[in-house]
């Protein structure tokens, strides 16, 4: 095979050097004289042009027959195939061509092997590319060799048309490259050099000549050059800049207006919202990661370290940060950008911290307001604190996505150059949390750089003053000695000399420490003495030294242990606890490093689990417990804390049945624990589910375990955000390795987890993804396997669709009320038929198989005799618990039956009063118990009115529970972080109001148990407390039936006050005005009910202004009637500045502790009151939404200057998390903006839409920014937005944009709404951006058909081309070609190359168009093209669609006519129109115009048809070479 390549090369160069000899005279003289040519010399032409055909051609097919006969027998390894060899050939070819060209030193003869080559490509005995390509590739082609140059892009110019886009691109990327060569300074004899090659530059730039997609150029400009500066030459500069300059709109219509200045919410799952992934930044460079090389605006191509660094400042903002800058925790990978933003954080953060000195060190404030009280807080309302900062740092150089080392020489870098000492204290306190817990685990040299850092900020010569020890601030104050205490123990624990002493400035500092650690007394912690932070001093110091550690710790341990010999009573019967009350405050634990913390959380684990082990029955110490959830919500201290607590010592204590420390941590985590991670919380529900699947009919204490796990199970249920529902349902699956949420026997918890699933789909919007559909039905048809049930109507009518759905087709059984009241009647004359105590207890305590009825007999029992019999307490014993779940739900169908039927008040009155005794004098059923099981039940109707009137009348008829609530509200805080008498108010409250729980307590009264009864130990809980998730519930239930909502007002205004006590009442608040936002709309008294209840309960705790705006405390105030407030735009432009200052880090909430605090951060915070406040209007949603619009649009003028970013993105925010009735007025605004008179109507305005919708281009001007500012808006909402927001886009340009359009200006508006969320739907939902790009392609069509002229053309479709190759590829083609085939040929030119379309196709459709193409603006258009391209369709389409017809030796059989002069759009081959062969092969070759003979035609006609053609055609080629001068 290889000789068949070196045949074909020798006989080529046999040829041409045959030809191309010449007389010795004649070539001496052929620059001087002019020497006629002759029909001989041109018959030579023609003669080597076919031979040379022959030659390449026969090679090929022997090869082709070679390689075919190979395959029939065995083929050889690494055999090249036919195609291959015929490839090979032509490369062979044309390279031996060229390399005669280019030595060539005579213009005559370089333009007669030029003609050659010609003829060898135009008649597809060569691919044009490979000629072109060949060309490029010559060493030779060089400025020196100006012939050789000059000709080789001349003919590159004539012959590219037939090289494919892909090989286009290939050659436009080596001619930048052959621009280098050019001498930057030019002589007048070097232009044409520059010329000949600009020219093959121009000619692939025009966009109508379709050589390449114009997306594909700027592309790669952009890449070689993403400076748009240092051009190859200055010579194309231009052309490059102009061509670049085009794409700036398509960038623009691919931009999210403002990005830079948006900000997101920062939750505490880290998670801000489902948009996460459009924040993310590039982890080395910070820069947005823009999809595709084009012109953006600068701003969006810088690195944004500012969006980091507020993100940073957040708390509880470390899983969002790795999110943002997409660094996986695992790989555990340095990211240097992180480590410079925290450097800067901390420098920065250093002047706030200096500034709170003086607050933290004012006296201790009232419990109305928040005062800071730990060294490391400056004010807790600067996000950016010193407990922050060390969580941070912490988090960060644990997962080694920071060197610490590194830090601090960059710390060391920042402050030597701002010369200032300030807030040093603040942070060297961060710096010791770090280091005194990981010194000892690495090396001393790691710390080196952290003594420099003390030198340069402590640079005094006379020694420090000792701070006064009275005061938190002076561990803050005490760091520094600390950290070199530190470090010196390091050094001399390794071994290692330190060349240095102790500065003389830590000198009384390093005495005090000394003395203390040798002082005998050490100051015992006791409540209601002065401060004494001496031993915060002493642990600080030595929690590296274990000499002088373990004693204080061991002090500070025992202090909250308690011991043996006292001991205090707990409430309940026969409950005592080791002595200790008071918990270690708030204050002491912030001044103790890390390190410390965790020394003592190891203590307080070490105890419990050597309780656990020794099974006392002394339970443990309240100050014990009380400090472990206090140390518990650090999240600087999470692995040992929280994590260990949940994997380690809850199972053990499980496993060792030790129910009463079981029973502590459970009451322990619900009632205290903040903000710990979702996992631990999904983890925790899953093991309590297993342990209620455990029989627990063995313990004494089962009821009120019982009772216990499945309070804490409903809290923790109704406890999940929004964002958390989904990822932890879908990740949850029913097998032992996973955890599981679904309850196997509790109907009540697995309707509450519906319901809390149901309202985290309507407020994130989930419902609208098939996915969220598909796990949906899986995780219901699970519950409904274990628990069948069923839900009412108008319960149906507020579910997401897809849950609606499912109810719908899938319907459980329902008793029959008839046969129900039938049974109770039958089981009621057997009770007291029977008269043997064992077969009482055997055959009802049996019951809950079949028919369980034994609470319906009670009720019958007291009912008639006010009294229930000792025996009944034996059943209810032999029942157990988990079993009573049952006989409670047949209560509750009971009682409706009974109400319903009730002749009148008296007997509704009796019935009332003898539940009540079944409730509080019996204890047979708990009141949460009861109640949550009645507003659970399904009920239809008047039923359902019975249902909700019995739930009223049991909560408030009776005194007993409001009386509870009003004493308990009375005497008690929420606040217990700052409470050290918690235990005394709890004893108080049970000992006016003690707890039983039946059966046991009755029974142990009774003196009828076995052994001696012991009541678990309650430290936290109490019916008001287990009552408020159930009083929740009922509020949502009463929610749903709107002829009871006066009857929820009510229980609103008697019970209300509890809400004092919620932990998160804000987001409750939220949830409830969003997934009710429709039962709400038309009732604002109720309302303002709710917001009255649930915010104003709290203002005896939280300070003026913590939630509420003046002016809707002002609307509350106002008499019940009095609902009428429609409040003006500048109640919205004060509400939105209020969130947008927020945001900028202002302190405008009152101060607020972030660790006990419902939100993570004062953002969260604020954007949830700011959305409660607005969803409580009596004002319709769309006014509402509205008049948020017109706060930016109507009150531009009255927005700071530099800050209308930042409202924007505020208003987005708003939106966002308002109900869909809300938002849905974005959509309304976009329609309005695309029916405006500016878009709708042609020439309706003096600006171009482009310029229309750049707000940075318009604001410094006075022009109208309306449509600029609701593009922002909408961008901004959507870029903030949920799945389910932002996958309502597809919807929207369906159902109401494309019925709209009707003009090019229109069309521009929906490219810039949709565009720049193109990358988020590929991310997110892939589907989404197909269903958009067809959307905009049949936007386009229908603009098409109603346009005369396309003015913006070229961008559309650049934006096309971007959507194809960056995200759909050719998923779609087969849908768009349809549509593009329809649209008018300039547009199907532009297009071509998404779905392949070729010229010669393009060009028959517009000639079978009727009427042609004679709109405006397509001639214009199209006769540029024609000029250009010359009706060449025909070799370009064959290039184009494939390359295996220039592997035949054989012509193209449409060219057989081709020999005779027509100029028909068939007949004109690649290299231009008649008019045009090869006309000018340059300046310096003198290659002038043919005749208009269509010459080039005439070459490429096939070599047996047409040689009389092409003999003449050359043979004016050679007439027409002009000669050189001889002067």
């Amino acid at each position: 095979m290889e000789e068949s390549v070196i045949v074909a090369e020798s006989k080529v160069n046999e040829l041409l050097t045959d030809i191309l000899k010449v007389d010795p005279l004649q070539e001496a003289l052929v620059n001087l004289l002019v020497v006629p040519k002759t029909e001989k010399e041109a018959a030579q032409l023609t003669t080597v042009c076919n031979d040379l055909q022959r030659v390449i051609s026969e090679a090929c097919t022997e090869a082709t027959a070679s390689a075919n006969t190979s395959q029939d027998g065995q083929k050889e390894a690494n055999k090249p195939s036919g195609n291959e060899m015929v490839l090979r050939i032509q490369e062979a070819g044309v390279v031996t061509i060229v390399s005669i060209l280019a030595r060539q030193n005579n213009p005559f003869r370089a333009k007669f092997v030029a003609s050659a080559l010609i003829h060898l490509s135009t008649t597809n005995t060569v691919s044009p590319k490979v000629v072109c390509m060949c060309l490029l590739a010559e060493e030779n082609l060089v400025p020196d060799h100006e012939i050789f140059w000059v000709t080789a892009f001349s003919i590159i110019k004539k012959i590219i048309t037939g090289v494919d886009y892909k090989g286009v691109r290939e050659i436009m990327k080596i001619c930048l490259d052959r621009a280098r060569l050019l001498p930057t300074n030019l002589r007048r004899s070097q232009l044409p050099l520059a010329d000949a090659l600009c020219d093959v530059m121009s000619l692939i730039f025009d966009l109508n000549a379709s050589l390449l997609p114009g997306y594909f150029i700027v592309n790669e400009l952009l890449k070689l050059y993403p400076e748009y500066k240092h051009w190859p030459h200055w010579k194309l500069a231009s052309l490059l800049t102009d061509f670049v300059d085009k794409f700036r709109r398509a960038a623009q219509m691919l931009s999210i207006i403002a990005r830079p200045k948006l900000r997101p919410i920062v939750e505490h799952t880290g998670h801000n919202s489902p948009s996460i992934n459009s924040w993310k930044l590039d982890p080395l460079t910070l820069k947005f990661q823009l999809k595709g090389a084009l012109p953006y605006n600068p701003e969006l191509l810088e690195p944004q370290p500012g969006l980091l660094r507020y993100i940073l400042k957040q708390p509880y903002s470390r899983e969002m940060v790795c999110t943002l800058i997409d660094i996986q925790k695992k790989q555990k990978q340095r990211c240097v950008a992180l480590e410079e933003q925290l450097v800067d954080l901390m420098v920065s953060a250093l002047d706030d911290c200096s500034l709170s000195s003086a607050t933290a060190s004012a006296p201790p404030s009232t419990p109305t307001t928040a005062s800071p009280a730990s060294p490391s807080a400056a004010s807790d309302q600067n996000p950016c604190t010193c407990g922050h900062l060390s969580s941070l740092l912490i988090y960060f150089v644990i997962f080694q996505l920071i060197n610490f080392p590194s830090l601090v020489l960059r710390l060391h870098d920042k402050l030597k150059m701002r010369g200032r000492r300030d807030g040093r204290d603040h942070l060297m306190w961060v710096l010791l949390q770090f280091l005194s817990g990981s010194i000892q685990k690495n090396q001393f040299a790691d710390f080196l750089p952290v003594l420099r850092l003390i030198e340069l900020l402590y640079p005094e010569q006379e020694p420090l003053p000792i701070p006064d020890y009275t005061e938190p601030q002076c561990a803050m104050q005490m760091a520094a000695i600390c950290i070199l205490m530190h470090i010196l123990k390091k050094a001399q624990s390794d071994n290692i000399k330190t060349p240095r002493s102790l500065p003389l400035v830590f000198k009384n500092h390093q005495e005090f420490i000394q003395n203390l650690g040798h002082n005998p007394q050490l100051p015992i912690i006791t409540a209601g003495v002065p401060s004494d932070y001496r031993i915060a001093l002493l642990l600080n110091a030595y929690s590296t030294n274990q000499e002088f550690f373990q004693r204080p710790i061991l002090m500070l341990s025992e202090s909250i242990q308690g011991n043996q010999k006292s001991t205090v009573p707990m409430p309940g019967i026969n409950c005592v606890a080791l002595g200790s009350t008071s918990p270690l405050s708030i204050t002491l634990l912030e001044t103790l490093t890390v390190h410390v913390k965790m020394s003592l959380l190891h203590n307080i684990g070490q105890h419990i689990q050597k309780q656990t082990h020794q099974k006392s029955g002394v339970a443990l110490a309240p100050a014990l417990i009380e400090t472990y959830a206090r140390l518990l919500v650090y999240t600087e201290i999470e692995s040992i804390g929280i994590k260990t607590f949940i994997n380690s010592l809850l199972p053990v204590v499980y496993k060792s049945h030790v129910w009463s420390i079981l029973h502590a941590l459970l009451e322990m985590f619900i009632h205290r624990i903040h903000h710990s991670p979702p996992q631990y919380r999904i983890q925790l529900l899953s093991t309590i589910h297993h342990m209620t699947a455990v029989p627990l009919n063995t313990m004494i204490q089962m009821t009120q375990l019982h009772l216990c796990m499945e309070s804490v199970a409903l809290r923790l249920i109704t406890g999940l955000g929004n964002s958390e529902v989904m990822p932890s349902l879908s990740r949850c699956t029913l097998t032992d390795t996973k955890p599981t949420l679904i309850s196997t026997d509790s109907e009540e918890l697995n309707r509450v987890l519906v319901l809390t699933m149901a309202r985290a789909i309507h407020v994130t919007g989930c419902d609208s993804s098939g996915d969220t559909a598909r796990w949906c039905v899986d995780f219901l048809k699970t519950v409904m396997t274990h628990t069948p049930h069923t839900w009412a109507n108008h319960t149906l009518q507020c579910f997401p669709s897809v849950i609606s759905e499912f109810y719908h087709q899938c319907a459980a059984p329902r008793e029959n009320m008839n046969t129900l009241k039938k049974a109770v009647e039958e089981e009621y004359r057997k009770w007291k038929s029977m008269s043997i105590e064992n077969d009482i207890i055997a055959h009802f305590s049996l019951q809950h198989n079949t028919s369980p009825l034994f609470l319906c007999l009670l009720f019958k029992m007291v009912l008639d005799t006010d009294r229930v019999p000792p025996i009944a307490y034996k059943v209810l014993e032999r029942v157990g618990p988990r079993q009573l779940a049952a006989h409670v739900r047949t209560l509750c169908d009971f009682l409706v039956l009974e109400f319903s039927n009730s002749a009148g008040g008296q007997h509704v009155t009796k019935y009332v009063e003898t539940m009540n005794s079944i409730i509080w004098v019996y204890n047979i059923v708990p009141i949460d118990r009861l109640m949550l099981c009645l507003a659970l039940r399904t009920q239809e109707g008047s039923e359902a009115h019975v249902c909700f009137f019995i739930i009223q009348l049991l909560l408030l008829k009776p005194a007993e529970l409001r009386n509870r609530v009003q004493d308990f509200s009375k005497e008690n805080s929420p606040d217990h972080w700052r409470q050290n008498n918690w235990y005394e108010k709890h004893m108080a409250f049970h000992q006016k109001y003690p707890e039983k729980f039946s059966p046991e307590s009755i029974l142990a009264e009774q003196g009828t148990l076995t052994t001696h009864y012991q009541t678990l130990p309650i430290y936290f809980s109490n019916v008001c407390l287990r009552f408020l998730p159930v009083l929740d519930i009922i509020i949502h239930r009463f929610l749903e039936l709107h002829q009871v909502h006066k009857n929820l007002e009510t229980i609103l205004e008697r019970l209300g006050m509890l809400y004092k006590f919620h932990d998160r009442p804000i987001t409750y608040l939220y949830n409830t005005f969003h997934y009710y936002e429709n039962k709400l709309r038309e009732r604002p008294n109720l309302k303002r009910r709710l917001v009255s209840a649930v915010i104003m309960s709290q203002q005896e705790i939280r300070p003026a202004g913590w939630a509420l705006t003046e002016a809707y405390r002002q609307y509350l105030a106002r008499p019940p009637e009095d609902i009428a407030w429609n409040p003006p735009l500048s109640y919205y432009t004060a509400l939105v500045r209020r969130l947008v200052q927020t945001i900028q880090g202002k302190p405008v909430f009152p101060s607020i502790k972030w660790r006990f605090n419902e939100f993570a951060n004062s953002g969260a915070h604020a954007i949830h009151v700011s959305c409660v406040e607005l969803m409580a209007l009596p004002s319709n949603p769309t006014i509402v939404a509205n008049n948020l619009f017109d706060v930016l649009i109507k009150g531009y003028c009255d927005i700071p200057s530099g800050e209308v970013e930042e409202w924007i993105n505020a208003i987005g925010l708003i939106l966002t998390w308002l109900p869909e009735p809300y938002w849905i007025v974005v959509h309304d605004r976009i329609i309005d903006l695309l029916q405006s008179p500016i878009l709708s109507c042609p020439g309706g305005g003096t600006l171009d839409p482009f310029t229309l919708l750049n707000l940075e281009q318009l604001q410094p001007s006075l022009c109208d920014l309306t449509p600029a500012l609701t593009l922002a808006l909408a961008h901004s909402f959507w870029h903030h937005a949920s799945y389910g927001q932002v996958g309502r886009i597809p919807q929207l340009m369906r159902e109401r944009i494309r019925p709209v359009l009707a003009t090019e200006e229109q069309l521009v508006v929906v490219c810039h709404l949709v565009g720049p969320f193109l990358q988020r739907f590929n991310t997110e939902l892939a589907r989404k951006v197909f269903d958009v790009t067809i959307e905009l392609y049949e936007a386009l069509a229908k603009v098409d058909r109603s346009v005369g002229e396309l003015k913006y053309l070229d961008p559309v479709c650049d934006m096309l081309y971007h959507i194809k190759y960056m995200f759909t590829g050719d998923s779609i083609k087969t849908d768009l070609e349809g549509i593009i085939r329809g649209l008018r040929p300039a547009l199907q030119r532009r297009l071509r190359f998404i779905t392949h379309l070729n010229l010669d196709t393009i060009e028959n459709n517009a000639s079978n168009t009727p009427g042609g193409n004679s709109t405006p603006g397509v001639s214009s258009s199209s006769s540029v093209s024609t000029a250009t391209t010359s009706s060449t369709t025909t070799t370009t389409s064959t290039a184009t669609t494939s390359n295996t017809n220039n592997n035949t030796p054989t012509t193209n059989s449409t060219n057989s006519t081709a020999g005779q002069s027509g100029t028909g759009a068939g007949e004109a081959p690649v290299l231009g129109s008649s008019g045009s062969g090869i006309s000018s092969l340059g300046p310096g070759v003198s290659l002038t115009g043919v005749g208009g003979t269509g010459a080039v035609g005439a070459v490429a006609a096939s070599p047996s048809h047409g040689t009389i053609g092409a003999a003449s055609s050359l043979a004016s080629l050679l007439r027409d070479a002009s000669p050189v001068s001889t002067s």
